[in-house]
Order: C-alpha cells, then structure tokens, then sequence
C-alpha cells in the first residue's frame, strides 16, 4: 500500500511540476511574441542612425514630419532609465484625410507613427502599425481600400529604404 501511495504521490509531483513549467513557457512566451498589428523589422543601425535615415526619407518624397518623441530623453527628465527609444510621427493630410472621410475614429492613429527602439539584446527595431489592422480596428469595411493598400506599400518601402545597407 506505501507503495501505491508513493507511486501516486510521485506522480502528482511530476504533474504539478510539468504544469508549472508548461504556464512559465507559455508566460515567457507571451511576453516575446510581437503585438497585434504591428510590422516589426530590425535595423543594422543604431537608433540615432535609423532615426536620421528614415527622417531623411520622409524629407526626399515630400511627406510631413510632424515630431519627433524622445522617450528616452523624457524619461533621464522623469530621472528615470529607459533604452533608446524613439517615435516620429509623419504623414500626408491628403492620404490621411481619405480615411478620415471613411470613418474618422481612425483619427485617433493618425498621422503615422514609427517606433524605433533598442530591444532587450541591444538590436534596434523599427515598428509600424499595419494600415490593414487599423483599417479592421476602425472597421472601414472595403471603404479606403485602395488608400490602405497604398499606405502598406509605401510603409514598407520607407522603412526598407531606411534599414537598407549602403549601395
């Protein structure tokens, strides 16, 4: 009978300690995966590098460079530490406005944003939210489409022509 009893004991030990493991992979998980919506690549440049070239971008095709945010500069202010951290946000009123004509809580995402961020490992990323989620998120259904599909091409080609290696 302690035999039986011990077996059982062991192998509720070994199930706690497998479900334990399981929710601490599925916890380390969570926190790695990319958010909802976001188009994320990594840069071979530094912060301030990737934030000069993708300025420098915006300002050769003509579109508006409305701020920048430094975040990492605002919190040294708060006396608080954060990596490089950076947010421009840009835009084109007659592209934004046709979206706004659709549906105007999509507002609340325009202008554009970038996120330009050093990461845990010290490699820079670049986020963009998708045009294709905000278009879902604000439910402009088929309204914009042409206009979203063209803000997803030239997102992607900005962002490509900023993180490019020199040719």
């Amino acid at each position: 009978m302690r035999n039986i009893v011990a077996i059982g004991l062991g192998a509720i030990t070994l199930l706690a300690g497998l479900s334990i493991t399981y929710l601490s992979r599925q916890q380390a998980s969570a926190q790695t995966a990319e958010p909802t919506g976001l188009t994320i690549k990594t840069s071979p440049y530094s912060v301030e590098e990737t934030e000069t070239r993708f300025k420098n971008i915006l300002e050769v095709k003509g579109l508006n460079l409305f701020a920048t945010v430094n975040h990492d500069q605002n919190a040294l202010g708060a006396e608080l530490e954060l990596r490089p951290t950076r947010v421009i946000i840009f835009g084109n009123p007659k592209v934004g406005t046709l979206l706004m004509q659709c549906q105007q809580t999509i507002a609340i995402d325009l202008p554009q944003k970038v996120l330009i961020w050093e990461d845990e490992q010290g490699q820079v990323q670049l986020a963009y939210n998708d045009p294709q989620y905000l278009s879902d998120r604000h439910q402009l259904d088929g309204c914009g489409t042409e206009v979203v599909e063209k803000i997803s091409e030239v997102l992607n080609n900005l962002t490509d022509g900023a993180l490019a290696e020199p040719g």
